[in-house]
């Protein structure tokens, strides 16, 4: 197992339950962040932003599970699923009242003194507009 998966793990679920101070203090600085749905967000520091306003406010009440982890010795895999419900203000078109389930896999690279210098997101952004009545 990695040795950088419990800072994993903490900043996984800090980023997942809108915590993102607490997901801030695993990350380098200008960590990079990539996830073809998100082509807006660059670094990781802002993702936790973003998913603070969508999982505490526009999705609210949100949550996830996680189903499995994997790694190597520098990278960390998780794959999960996310639930929501567009009840907030902040989307792309008034609170619609549809929920969402998405899948999706967050793949965490740390660096030699263990924050994490890269995050790559791969998410089916279609899908879940879908379902949620965005697209």
């Amino acid at each position: 197992m990695a040795k950088f998966l419990s800072k994993a793990n903490d900043f996984f679920n800090s980023c997942e339950s809108g915590r993102s101070e607490e997901a801030q203090k695993h990350i380098a600085e200008g960590a990079l962040f990539e996830c073809d749905a998100l082509p807006t967000i660059a670094t990781v520091k802002d993702y936790t932003e973003w998913m603070k306003g969508i999982g505490c406010v526009v999705l609210a009440p949100s949550r996830y599970e996680l189903h499995s982890v994997t790694s190597n010795e520098n990278t960390v895999i998780f794959y999960a699923t996310f639930y929501g419900t567009h009840n907030g203000e902040g989307g792309p078109v008034p609170p619609t009242g549809k929920s969402v389930v998405t899948a999706y896999v967050y793949v965490l690279t740390f660096d030699d003194s263990g924050n994490i210098s890269k995050m790559v997101k791969v998410w089916n952004v279609g899908d879940a507009f879908k379902q949620l009545g965005w697209a």
